[in-house]
């Protein structure tokens, strides 16, 4: 099964308090590349829970199944043909609906920063620090726990592409929260730029964006999105031949 998680915006949430607290510290998706991968439902409120701890002793009492989360990005829940849309046509994610494991009673952030801290920590957001999504508040406190740094210790390996915004100072990046593979731009968006550290490489662009590779800026070719996707692949290939469980977060 396939577990498919959406950006906020999928109900009207009341606006959030700007509370001032200081930091604490695409639409097509190839099917035939994952026919030989194993993709598992998750529920991120039960793996989330990380005051329990997984360890690899836990892991190896049951299977190791490959995790692959895609998260869209500024995405409404009517923005879909399967959840009605009168123009849209989104075939390609209307099928992994109709394949999917879908949660429909929950809660999220208005903002993508937020949601991202929830998701990455199991914890509200405000308390891991993030309670905006720029001035440093955007900044996923160092004391919080990342799924990919439990799922590290299980033994998996793990890659992020494409945007994390949780963090843009050294301390604060995904190399340094538990993910082995890092492919990612800087701040909220690509070419954006705010008073403090959340910034992306000067002047970029959606098409052929420069993205930090592993600690090294590298100019890629193409749609970013395209470019996300065809550099997931081609890990989660090599992770597949390497015969090691794996966590991609796309």
């Amino acid at each position: 099964m396939i577990a498919t998680f959406r950006q906020p915006g999928i109900k009207k949430h009341p606006a959030m308090l700007e509370a001032i607290y200081p930091p604490r510290d695409q639409e097509q998706i190839p099917m035939k590349p994952m026919q030989w991968m194993q993709i598992t439902a998750l529920s991120i409120v039960g793996i989330c829970t990380l005051s329990t701890g997984l360890t690899a002793d836990d892991a190896k009492a049951g299977s190791q199944p490959n995790i692959i989360l895609v998260m869209t990005d500024d995405q409404g829940y009517g923005d879909l043909g399967c959840h009605g849309h009168p123009f849209l046509k989104t075939p390609n994610l209307d099928k992994l609906y109709s394949q999917s494991t879908r949660f429909t009673d929950f809660h999220a952030s208005p903002t993508c920063a937020p949601t991202r801290a929830a998701l990455m920590s199991g914890r509200a957001a405000f308390k891991t620090g993030v309670t905006h999504t720029v001035f440093e508040r955007e900044r996923m406190a160092l004391s919080s726990t990342s799924i990919a740094e439990v799922l590290q210790n299980a033994g998996y390996t793990t890659g992020i592409f494409g945007k994390w915004h949780l963090g843009d100072e050294d301390p604060y990046q995904p190399h340094n929260r538990g993910f082995d593979e890092v492919f990612i731009h800087g701040a909220g968006g690509i070419g954006q730029k705010y008073q403090g550290t959340c910034a992306d490489a000067p002047e970029n662009s959606y098409f052929d964006p420069v993205i930090r590779h592993n600690k090294a800026f590298v100019r890629t070719k193409g749609y970013c999105t395209d470019v996300f996707f065809q550099q997931a692949l081609g890990w989660i290939k090599q992770q597949h031949e390497n015969g090691k469980p794996f966590f991609a977060y796309i």
